[in-house]
């Protein structure tokens, strides 16, 4: 039971700038919770926590 979720910045809003978006995957069965990934942010040019959204 693979469902795709985005994941958005959580640090870029804070700051004004462009939040980036992922898509990924996870599954409902064993995951409950939302997720977080570090992930790459190309306009604050860093790695920062990307939080799943609706």
């Amino acid at each position: 039971m693979q469902e795709l979720v985005q994941i958005e910045c959580t640090e870029a809003r804070k700051e004004g700038k462009y939040a980036s978006r992922y898509l990924t995957k996870r599954n409902k069965k064993t995951v409950t919770e939302r997720i977080e990934k570090k992930k790459y942010n190309p306009a604050l040019k860093r790695h920062t926590i990307h939080k799943e959204i609706k």
